[in-house]
């Protein structure tokens, strides 16, 4: 009995140490901000403006004005838009490509050319075909999370054992029984890298897609921000960004953690 509370006192104390490191490093993080202000790196007539006291004070009047509600929510309702219809498009295509080699063979290089252009570049031909508006941003943003979703799928499927696909063939299997029995829930934790990827390169990309001319957004409020000389409010917002790009994150991590398994 002894030994267990001993035992149980150190694992709380080795979590409390793990947790305190954590901290640590958020503190060490805010003072190396703060000192870069406070050197006046920002430049001699806004680097008071850029601190973190100033960008907190600047978060509880945007929360109080409802700046943060109105500006996120449309925010994330196009990265979810565009996660949804990527997640549609690309996961059916991964598992077809990966278990099929002519067709892997033939997507290859086309592929592999088109994940390799920036989606900023296809900025002006978004514009021209959906024109200014939500339609171009969740465009630039399914552009950007297809190719995580496609290429990590295609991994997963195709690293099934050929002794497992051989095996499910003898017995009378067909492709159809293959693909749904043991492509896709062998694929299934390349599957949610790949929507982590995706998540992660999104909520990146979005900033810049919403300076493409929509009345709200995160992105949008970063230009209005610096076109007002509110520089508070720029920093507030870039640290809400951040902070929820964290948290979805953490969320495809819990995931991941959930629902992925080694084959």
């Amino acid at each position: 009995m002894a030994k267990k509370q001993q035992s149980r006192n150190g694992g709380t104390q080795a979590f409390l140490a793990d947790r305190s490191f954590y901290v640590l490093g958020v503190f060490l993080f805010l003072l190396i901000w703060q000192a870069a202000s406070m050197l006046k790196l920002f430049g001699d007539d806004f680097s008071e403006a850029f601190s973190p006291f100033s960008a907190f004070l600047a978060l509880i009047e945007m929360a109080k004005d409802g700046d943060i509600v109105h500006h996120a929510v449309p925010s994330l309702r196009r990265v979810l838009v565009s996660l949804v219809m990527a997640i549609i498009f690309a996961l059916p295509v991964g598992v077809l490509v990966g278990y099929f080699k002519r067709l892997e063979q033939l997507t290859y290089v086309p592929f592999q050319f088109m994940r390799m252009i920036s989606p900023l570049a296809w900025m002006p031909i978004a514009i021209i075909i959906f024109g200014v508006g939500d339609v171009s941003v969740t465009f630039l943003l399914w552009l950007v999370a297809i190719w995580p979703l496609i290429l990590n799928t295609v991994h997963g499927a195709g690293r099934v054992s050929p002794l497992w696909l051989n095996m499910a063939k003898t017995m009378g299997a067909g492709d159809k029984g293959i693909l749904t029995k043991i492509i896709i829930p062998a694929a299934i934790p390349d599957m949610l890298t790949g929507l982590r990827l995706a998540v992660g390169v999104s909520w990146i990309i979005l900033v810049p897609a919403e300076m493409l001319g929509v009345p709200d957004g995160l992105g949008y409020f970063i230009l209005d921000t610096r076109d007002r000389f509110r520089y508070d409010q720029l920093m507030a917002t870039i640290f809400i960004i951040g902070l929820i790009g964290y948290l979805l994150d953490s969320a495809n991590r819990w995931l991941i953690s959930k629902f992925a398994w080694k084959i």
